[in-house]
Formats: C-alpha cells, structure tokens, sequence
C-alpha cells in the first residue's frame, strides 16, 4: 500500500507531511459487562439489572501516527434508541465526517487504514471518498481478518474495562463515561502510541 503493504510486512512507509490512522468502530450495551471487585470471602455480589434492550452505543475509533509526533485520538460516537426504522450501526455519512473531521484537526494528508466491514467499501463510502476537494485522503484495506493489525482494538479493549460492574440506569450515563474515557485518552499520548506497539507495526519515513 501507499503507506505499506499490512497484509506482507509490519513496516508502514508515510511521507513527512502524512498521517497513518487506523479505524475501528465498536458497540455498547445498556447491560453491564462482567468484572471483578473486592468483596467478601465466600460471598459472591451481585448487581440486579434490567434485561430489557435500553439502545447502544456505536463509536468510531482513529488512531492517527506520524514518525516524530505524538499519537492523536479522534472519534466520533451515535446513540441508538431502538426506535422503529432507526440505523442501528454508524453509516457512511458517520465516517466520513469523523475523516473530514481528524483533517481539519491535524491539517495533514491523511492515510486511512480500515477492515472490510460494508459501510466502508459501499458505493457510497467509494464515491464520499472520491469527491473533489478530499484529495488529502487515501483510504487502505486490511487483510479479510486482521484485528491484531489494528491498533484501535487495544483502545476498545482499555476503554471496555471501565464499564465493567456498572448498572447504568440510562444509556445517556454510560455515554456519558464512554465520552469522559475518550476525552481523557486523547491527552495520554503514551497510552495511544502504545496501541502500536502491541501490533508490532512500526512507523518509519522511506529514504
């Protein structure tokens, strides 16, 4: 790829002036995750939840790297109702404006690294991506199945760990943590670069 070849090698070749960002988009629940607390030897607590459906989160994830600039955080998130005809996933319209977004953010190139899911090689999405005026952007796609080559499924699985033993009563309190956790990564960019470096992938400028 313009950028490197992910599904060959683990080097990602970005010209001085461009940005690598990955993408990644995840969904959460009104019902609380497991998680482990302290508590009484022999006693097991437990938390009464609704089991109804009370919506979901989606949120879209772009971590974006270049070689001697701290990592940076972009992201853009939907509440889903569960009302009837409503979109229960991020469309195309989401993406592209969490894209147009991280540009005028870092007012760079940028190199957009994603999976295969629907939305992100729909007609649409080719022809978001093609139109005059985001000749900044260059869109790359990872193997069929490669999550360990994405550095946003560190994010999620760090983020994910604070929901854990929450009885949120509304959804509007869980994305409202959800907001507070994203806001408060953007500045820890150690954590972020670190997503990197547990895929393996490194960042380098070609000669």
């Amino acid at each position: 790829m313009a950028g490197g070849d992910l599904a060959r090698g683990k080097t990602l070749w970005a010209a001085a002036d461009v940005f690598i960002c990955f993408e990644d988009e995840a969904g959460v629940t009104g019902r609380p995750p497991k998680g482990r607390t302290w508590g009484r030897r022999g006693i097991t607590l437990a938390v009464r939840v609704s089991g109804r459906g009370r919506g979901r989160l989606s949120v879209a994830g772009l971590l974006c790297y270049r070689p001697g600039l701290t990592a940076r955080l972009c992201y853009r998130l939907r509440r889903h109702t569960g009302r009837k005809g409503e979109r229960r996933s991020l469309g195309e319209s989401d993406y592209i404006r969490l894209l147009d977004g991280a540009h005028q953010l870092l007012k760079a190139p940028l190199i957009v690294v994603w999976d295969r899911l629907s939305t992100h090689i729909s007609k649409t999405m080719e022809t978001l991506v093609a139109m005059a005026g985001r000749d900044w952007l260059m869109v790359v796609l990872l193997p069929g199945y490669a999550p360990e080559l994405n550095p946003v499924e560190g994010l999620w699985a760090h983020i994910k760990r604070s929901p854990a033993n929450l009885a949120a009563r509304a959804l509007s309190e869980l994305e409202t943590l959800l907001r507070r956790r994203l806001k408060a990564l953007r500045y820890r960019h150690s954590i972020l670069g670190g997503f990197r470096a547990g895929t393996g992938l490194t960042l380098d400028r070609p000669n």
